[in-house]
């Protein structure tokens, strides 16, 4: 697997100057602070917005598990002489095969035209106004956190603090080592949970870390 480019940001400050230049994290910063603020119109801020909250964090590392092995992790599957490859799934592919090109490190733009009405629609739904906005809310933050976790291990820059070490290593791993494991970005709780955390000592090497057994389109 080639490195990355020699103008690959390598300090903090340029992580951020290239992160912030991504149509994903701006998509983002705008979502997060809109939600903030309809929710702040609607009222005060009730225990029932920290069960809210609460609820997130404590499902997020099993959806990016989920997301990560079945839908970004998906085969072309033939089905009636056709053959299914969402246009996600190609582009993790590729993503795989140059983890250092930063357009297929991010949510795909073509992505939130269909999500964010959706993510509205299942929170407008399921939960009051008010409580939806702090939902929405708090998705979009830790959306963007997944972005910028995410983007930071594409880089040269090597994390100091401890959880973002972590986090940075086991990503790599999961690139360089076996993708069968480590599926986490932004925990680990997704992997040690349903048995896909490791060490390099006891998971084997992978051939197909790169092209997860197909061809990146």
């Amino acid at each position: 697997m080639s490195g990355p480019a020699p103008d690959c940001p390598k300090t903090l400050p340029q992580v951020l100057r290239h992160f912030a230049r991504h149509h994903s994290p701006r998509v983002l910063f705008v979502l997060a602070p809109v939600a903030v603020a309809g929710r702040v119109h609607h009222g005060a801020f009730t225990p029932w917005d920290a069960l809210v909250v609460a609820g997130i964090v404590a499902g997020w590392p099993f959806l990016e598990w989920l997301i990560h092995v079945f839908i970004l992790h998906f085969r072309p599957l033939p089905v009636g002489g056709r053959v299914w490859d969402p246009k996600v799934s190609q582009k993790h592919r590729a993503h795989h095969l140059d983890p250092w090109r930063e357009d297929l490190i991010f949510i795909p733009l073509h992505i939130y035209p269909l999500a964010v009405p959706l993510l509205i629609g299942l929170w407008l739904v399921a939960l009051p106004l008010p409580l939806a906005l702090t939902g929405l809310a708090t998705t979009a933050v830790m959306a963007l956190h997944y972005e910028w976790v995410h983007f930071l291990v594409h880089t040269r820059y090597v994390p100091r603090t401890p959880p973002y070490h972590s986090m940075w290593k086991h990503h790599r791993l999961h690139h360089m080592k076996n993708e069968q494991y480590w599926f986490g970005v932004t925990t680990r709780l997704g992997d040690k949970l349903l048995r896909t955390d490791g060490t390099t000592e006891t998971v084997p090497t992978s051939e197909t870390a790169r092209t997860l057994g197909a061809d990146a389109a």
